[in-house]
């Protein structure tokens, strides 16, 4: 089986699942239908997958191939055992998606590509999905050039990539977990009540919460917040507006990042953050 195919495969199979216990188990009630948010999703997904094609035909499992023939990369150096090179690549890649995420936050260029995430007036699965292909081919970059300073073996390469994949729509998911379980569950990863904090339209809470697969960072680096203040049902979700349905469209969604966004506040900035009622368009302070 190929890299492209068995990530297809697991995708499917994480969505699936992820999509049927959001009907058995919802969290809360979205703010618009599927039927008006998941086309736009699902068209994002499909148009930065080409782009990723034909930018990486090979992918990061090539580059790791690649830097491994050349010779390049940390681990390419170190006669250490498998098992714990894999480890360790798994550690560093976490911690360079959740560095990058932190970036696409604070700096205004990368928010404009990131807020199409956060435009997303529901919380669901396939929020997970909607990235800009922008973003992803900015992701892709940052990656490939991780994997080739560490010079990661593909096998690391490809697995990281399926556990993101899955951790992303996991912690997306409308899900409600009984609260031992993500009590327990959110000392190693990243559950769906600790992600959809950072969805919050509140600065002090979408600040909060960066992490996609290990919940370690955040509480490192001292970003983590455990509930949001108005509750997982109460609380608003969807920054940048995007609460019509017409803002759903893949239309919309792929020219949203050229709007300009003149009240942007980077995530150092000392200014105050607007009023929880009206959904800014920035990414309010601290």
């Amino acid at each position: 089986m190929s890299d492209a195919t068995l990530r297809l495969v697991i995708f499917v199979a994480v969505f699936a699942v992820c999509a049927a216990l959001e009907f058995v188990a919802p969290r809360r009630r979205l703010a618009l239908s599927r039927q008006s948010r998941w086309p736009g999703a699902f068209s994002l997904l499909f148009v930065g997958a080409v782009l990723s094609r034909l930018v990486l035909p090979f992918g990061l499992a090539g580059i790791a191939l690649w830097a491994e023939a050349q010779g390049f990369g940390l681990f390419q150096w170190l006669d250490w055992p498998v098992w714990l090179t894999i480890a360790l690549c798994f550690l560093v890649f976490d911690l360079a998606v959740w560095a990058q995420h932190v970036a696409m936050h604070r700096f205004d260029a990368l928010w404009r590509m990131h807020r199409v995430h956060h435009a997303d007036p529901g919380f669901d699965v396939t929020t997970a999905l909607r990235f800009h292909p922008a973003e992803i081919l900015v992701s892709l970059a940052w990656k490939a050039g991780v994997v080739v300073v560490l010079g990661a073996p593909a096998m690391a390469v490809l697995w990281f990539e399926v556990a993101l994949n899955a951790f992303a729509q996991f912690n997306h998911a409308n899900l409600k977990l009984p609260r031992w379980l993500d009590s327990v569950l959110r000392i190693l990863i990243v559950t769906p009540d600790m992600h959809r904090v950072h969805h919050s339209v509140r600065g002090e809470e979408h600040t909060k919460n960066f992490g996609f697969c290990l919940s370690l960072w955040d509480r490192l680096f001292s970003v983590y917040r455990a509930q949001p203040a108005a509750g997982h049902t109460g609380m608003q979700i969807g920054l940048y507006g995007g609460r019509a349905q017409r803002d759903q469209r893949p239309d919309k969604l792929l020219l949203q990042p050229l709007i300009p966004d003149a009240r942007f506040q980077p995530l150092n900035s000392s200014s105050e953050a607007q009023d929880a009622a009206e959904p800014p368009s920035q990414f309010p302070p601290q």
